[in-house]
């Protein structure tokens, strides 16, 4: 028999043929980077006047940063609903989070045509309180240093043999609970304010797509993506490094994004029925076809989780878990992307450097978690229990 002991690392080999392909994509990524930086960023991307962002934005922060909200939705059910139940999941859910968001950061590096001059959104008299943009990028700032002060307790455990570790983590237990605070705030915002940029699209976006609800919509897809990538990471986790099985939380989480999906769609279809739009989703275009595909996702996640038996099949719930994931990606690929129409004359189709940098970029977080889960206190590890009749 085993029992639940504190998040220890796992340890093993850092460098596995895994790791060795995924640093080769790494590699290639900071190449065109470079290329990118030395040579200006129209070496490398299609980007052009007709759309102001292409898939390094969407990809790697408007997906990147709701793939990153499983810290974000477990302190929530942890911190601010009080199921202490559910703290084994918290920690490897804000490893997921810090990757996510700080990688979304260097994202928003690459993409900038002046980078050298990003230390203006901190200068007061460049402040623009009236841009959404202007709070998007100040909240996701704050929200990357919150994320890494709230996993700081890993490193202040796999290096408490250091003087003063004890004295720094104590102090770090007094203001964790405003550290918290901010952490459930902050996503709050800025996801609801990547909805409210779109709402200035309203002539160029889709009906399909363009509702007032947009704010909203994107808080509630970012929730349900957060349990989702849970869902999906402490599945392939205990595969990977035979961790104990967390199914009785995961069933109780995949639960509580059935519900939140099942909102969603609500939300997010009336909208398309009342505006008398519904004829657009049978037509023989693009849009059409995105817009089904999304929603079938969402379906699917709800449909796999319909029931209790259900819930209670790991494969179920993971697959339920890349149901959701795939449609709240498409939602915002669509919504940000496919479903925009840039200005009259223009087209854009990402560039092969521009792909390889987006893929780098998620091999990047994949490489980074698996050293993380390999070195420090993560994941929960079994330890073998005694036999007392021996």
């Amino acid at each position: 028999m085993t029992t639940h002991a504190a998040p220890r690392p796992v340890g093993g080999r850092l460098f596995t043929l895994p790791v060795a392909l995924l640093s080769l994509f790494v590699a290639i990524a900071f190449y065109y980077i470079g290329v990118r930086f030395y040579y200006g960023i129209g070496a490398v991307t299609n980007l052009n006047p007709g759309y102001p962002w292409g898939i390094w934005i969407v990809v790697d922060v408007i997906i990147g940063t709701a793939v990153g909200c499983g810290g974000f939705a477990m302190a929530l059910l942890t911190y601010i609903f009080n199921r202490g139940q559910y703290h084994p999941l918290m920690r490897p859910a804000l490893l997921g989070a810090l990757f996510g968001y700080t990688l979304a950061g260097m994202a928003v590096m690459v993409d900038l045509v002046r980078y050298w001059q990003f230390y203006n959104l901190l200068l007061p008299w460049y402040g623009n309180p009236n841009s959404i943009m202007f709070e998007v990028a100040l909240c996701v700032m704050a929200y990357t240093l919150v994320l890494w002060i709230e996993f700081s307790p890993a490193f202040l455990e796999r290096f408490a043999h250091w003087r003063g570790m004890d004295a720094v983590r104590r102090a770090l237990d007094k203001a964790m609970f405003v550290i918290i605070a901010l952490g459930v705030l902050l996503p709050t915002m800025h996801q609801s304010s990547l909805g409210s940029i779109l709402l200035v699209t309203k002539a160029k976006l889709s009906p399909l797509w363009w509702t007032e609800l947009l704010p909203l919509l994107f808080v509630l897809s970012a929730v349900a993506m957060g349990y989702a990538v849970v869902m999906f990471e402490a599945t392939l986790v205990r595969r990977a490094f035979r961790t104990p099985s967390e199914l009785p939380l995961l069933a109780s989480i995949s639960r509580v994004m059935m519900w939140l999906i099942a909102a969603f769609l609500l939300l997010r279809l009336l909208p398309v029925v009342l505006g008398g739009h519904s004829a657009l989703a049978f037509t023989a275009s693009r849009d059409s076809l995105m817009f089904w595909l999304e929603t079938g996702a969402f379906g699917a996640a709800i449909a796999l989780l319909s029931s209790d038996a259900r819930r209670r099949s790991e494969r179920t719930v993971f697959l339920a878990g890349c149901a959701a994931l795939a449609g709240g990606s498409l939602y915002r690929l669509n919504s940000w992307l496919i479903a925009y129409q840039g200005t009259a004359g223009w087209s854009y189709f990402p560039s092969v450097p521009e792909l390889m940098v987006t893929i780098g970029m998620v091999c990047l977080e994949i490489l980074l978690y698996l050293v993380f889960v390999k070195s420090l206190p993560v994941l929960i590890q079994p330890v073998p229990r005694r036999n007392v009749n021996a």
